[in-house]
């Protein structure tokens, strides 16, 4: 028996050192195909941050003389820039337009997205394919182009320079992307919890409410996730539409009061760019896992 059992932990010993130098072959490929990728897109992706992150803290010495100081690092971090900003201006404001902004359009564009979407993909009638694709064209439609129209709209209806001219114009790029993420995700719900309830008595409104939508979660966080992104970062229309200090986004804003004719702040610019991006990266850490599901399940359908 000892033989036996000597002889079945050698064997196990190297099947061991086997599959230990199969990992250590396939290691180098692994390497270069893998973590070496990953590392150069992790580098791309974060160095903007990064940059912008030094550039609020360096002092003016710093960022003027590029020759004596080091441009990627910082010596003596300083404050200022981020305090001039907060107490010295009017970005809290700014950043409250920005939020107010944000939500209501997110709101109204979500409405409407999941009216459109539900009766695209759950009611069939003739030609319901067709009317998704043709919404979707709308998103391929530059702003650069829209924005001259919608501002002649805005100006007549007496809405110029009011936050309530951008919660108009925004769902116009939001409402076609976000109908076709969720008409994606209407589609993974089984017909089947429709067809019981509608035995059952249930209207088509009760319907959306009580099973569709509890359903969609996760597509109605990506959907909201993806149009407060846009919303927020959005710069032609806000530029646009808005012409006095106080009503201004972020966006505008940091680069209207910050640049003066060839001269740039740079350090109250990437203060304002640093604390303004805060709030997005709070809402993606929190809802990421619901936003790569449902933009799974959008691209599969």
């Amino acid at each position: 028996m000892s033989v036996i059992a000597a002889a079945t932990r050698g064997g196990l010993v190297s099947s061991d050192n086997s599959e230990g130098m199969a990992y250590l072959e396939r290691l180098p490929r692994r390497i270069v195909t893998t973590y070496i990728p990953l590392a150069i897109i992790l580098v791309v992706l974060l160095f903007p941050f990064y940059w912008m992150v030094l550039t609020a803290i360096k002092p003016d010495e710093q960022l003027i003389d590029m020759q004596t100081y080091n441009p990627f690092w910082v010596v003596s971090p300083t404050l200022k820039h981020i305090n001039k900003l907060l107490f010295e201006t009017q970005y809290p404001r700014w950043l409250w337009n920005t939020m107010y902004v944000s939500i209501a359009a997110t709101g109204l564009s979500l409405v409407a997205s999941v009216l459109a979407a539900y009766a695209i993909v759950r009611i069939r009638y003739k030609g319901a394919a067709w009317v998704g694709g043709a919404i979707f064209l709308g998103y391929l439609v530059p702003p650069s182009i829209l924005f001259i129209p919608l501002a002649t709209i805005i100006q007549q209806y007496g809405l110029f320079d009011t936050p309530l001219a951008l919660i108009l114009a925004y769902p116009t790029i939001l409402i076609p992307f976000s109908t076709w993420l969720l008409m994606g995700y209407f589609k993974t719900i089984p017909y089947e919890l429709e067809e019981c309830a509608l035995i059952d008595g249930a209207s088509r409104l009760q319907i959306l409410i009580k099973i569709i939508l509890p359903l969609a979660v996760p597509g109605l966080i990506s959907a909201g996730i993806f149009s407060m992104t846009l919303c927020w970062n959005e710069f032609i229309y806000a530029l646009t539409f808005l012409s006095s200090t106080g009503n201004k986004t972020v966006p505008v804003a940091i680069v209207s009061e910050f640049v003066d004719g060839d001269i740039y702040r740079w350090g109250s610019l990437m203060a304002g760019a640093l604390v303004g991006s805060l709030p997005l990266v709070i809402l993606y850490s929190f809802f990421v896992d619901h936003y790569v599901s449902a933009m799974t399940g959008a691209v599969k359908e």
